[in-house]
This record gives structure tokens, C-alpha cells and sequence, in this order.
């Protein structure tokens, strides 16, 4: 195997990472931090996706489809938060149940609204074609998916551990009769923590939608690797997300070229060996 195409390689697994942490992030805040199951994620990414495809398509503007895409789908999460979620808050088994409908409720207004058929994004002029260094060609646009990811989670690092919103929400996971009593509303907080991690999942939806097709069952399929990825990174931890996105990226690049037919043993075998050696995830903590 070439230089040239091991690089290849490397970067479709970074670009496939990328991807996995802008989904896996919001997910990680909202599972490991709120301990809400989630499992709408996969939905709301879905709905980011054929959203922008929508608003891009009729209007021409990239930029005007991934805003409101991003806006849409922190609606949906506001209002499944405080109509739905709100009422079975601490309650595991139905906060399953709930999200698990809501996923199908979102999943069939998407068929009804966007049709079955596979959907792509057209992406800006300046992020087409390929960009060559030394004797390596890559698309620009899943470079592109490289550097945003990088940004958020620097920007959501520095958020989590230099803010005082990031303090108040590691300390109302910890004890949130004792925020309460200083007066910060936690409830509004975790809100716009649920409401913001819904936007990253739409940001993930769209950027998806740029080198992937958005079409029926996408939602099931990208949510499966959220979930190792958080699972293997550890939950609530930003950190974690982003080494268990690239090593689930780089794992998936690899068995698909060289043991196809053990692809999914390869990415889910290792989340299995962290279960067992390290329940918490690799730089995970204690609830």
C-alpha cells in the first residue's frame, strides 16, 4: 500500500470522524451530562439534513439552508424538551419510550414532507472539487468537515471548563438542589443545553448532507455510531467524544478496505472491550 493512499485513508477516517463528533457531542451533553436517552438524536439529524437540501435547493443560499436547519431543529428540541421530556424528567424508562417516538414521529414527517428518495446538499462553489498536497488529492469540502469539527470542539472545551454557564452546568449535574438554592434557574439551563445540542445535531445533519445522501433509516444508522462513540469516549465529556469519533472514523476507513465483511465487528468490538475493562468510557467519570 502507497503512501499516497494510506493518507487517503487516514483522512476519510478524520472526515467520518468529524462528522461523528458534530453529532456525538450534542448527544454526549445530553446523555452524559442531563442523563436524558436521547434517542431522537438520529432524528433531528435527519431533519437538519433535509431541511437545508430544502431551503438550499429553493433559494440558492448554502448559508441561509444551514441556518435554518440548525434554528429548525433547536425548535423541535425546545419543544420536545419542555412538552415532552419535561413531565418524565428522571424517569429512564420513559424518557426511552418518549424519545423513541418522537424519533418515529420525526422520521415519518420527513418521509411525508421530503419524500423517500435519497437526497444530497449542493455545497458551495469554494468547497468543490479537490485540493492536492505533495501527491495527496482530497475533496475540499470533507477538509472543510475536518477544520468545523476542530472549532466546535475547541469552542465547546473552552465553554464547558472557562464559562460560567460551563460551571453552573457541571455543578447542576452534581447537586442541582444546591444551584437552585443560589438562585440559578437549572431547569432553564439544562433547557438550553438540550436546545443546543439539538442544533448540533442539526449542524451535523447538514454537513452530512454535503457527502452523504439523507433518505429513510439514515437517522437509525448515524445514531448507532453516536452511540459507541460516546459510549467508548466516556459520557459528558467533550474530550472523550472527539477520541472516540476518531477512533471509530479511522477504524471504520480501515475495515472497509481491508475486511469488509467484519466492518461492524470492527467498529463495535472495541466499544464491547471498553464496556468490560473501562465501563465509564475512556476519559469518562463518575455520574
Amino acid at each position: 500500500m502507497s503512501p499516497e493512499y494510506l493518507s487517503i485513508q487516514v483522512l476519510n477516517g478524520l472526515s467520518f470522524g468529524a462528522l461523528l463528533f458534530l453529532l456525538a457531542s450534542g448527544f454526549t451533553l445530553i446523555f452524559g451530562l442531563m442523563r436524558i436517552v436521547n434517542l431522537a438524536h438520529g432524528a433531528f439529524y435527519l431533519l437538519g439534513g433535509q431541511v437545508a437540501i430544502t431551503v438550499t435547493a429553493a433559494t440558492g443560499s448554502y448559508l441561509l439552508g444551514l441556518l435554518t436547519a440548525v434554528v429548525a431543529t433547536a425548535a423541535v428540541g425546545l419543544a420536545s424538551e419542555r412538552v415532552l421530556l419535561r413531565p418524565v424528567r428522571n424517569n429512564e424508562l420513559l424518557e426511552v419510550l418518549v424519545t423513541v417516538g418522537l424519533a418515529f414521529v420525526i422520521a415519518d414527517l420527513c418521509l411525508w414532507a421530503f419524500g423517500g428518495n435519497p437526497r444530497s446538499l449542493k455545497v458551495p462553489e469554494a468547497l468543490t472539487g479537490s485540493l492536492t498536497v505533495g501527491s495527496v488529492t482530497f475533496p475540499r469540502y470533507r477538509l472543510a468537515l475536518v477544520v468545523l469539527a476542530a472549532a466546535v470542539a475547541v469552542g465547546l472545551m473552552l465553554v464547558q471548563s472557562r464559562t460560567r454557564i460551563g460551571t453552573v452546568i457541571r455543578a447542576g449535574v452534581d447537586d442541582r438542589e444546591m444551584v437552585s438554592s443560589l438562585g440559578i434557574n437549572i431547569e432553564r439551563v439544562f433547557t438550553m443545553l438540550f436546545v443546543f445540542g439539538a442544533g448540533l445535531a442539526g449542524l451535523a445533519g447538514v454537513a452530512a448532507a454535503g457527502i452523504l445522501t439523507m433518505r429513510p433509516g439514515a437517522d437509525t444508522d448515524i445514531l448507532l455510531f453516536a452511540l459507541v462513540v460516546v459510549i467508548i469516549g466516556g459520557l459528558g465529556s467533550i474530550e472523550g467524544a472527539a477520541l472516540g469519533s476518531v477512533l471509530i472514523g479511522l477504524l471504520d476507513a480501515f475495515s472497509r478496505l481491508w475486511l469488509p465483511e467484519f466492518s461492524y465487528f470492527a467498529v463495535f468490538a472495541p466499544m464491547a472491550l471498553v464496556l468490560v475493562l473501562r465501563p465509564r468510557g475512556l476519559l469518562g467519570k463518575a455520574a
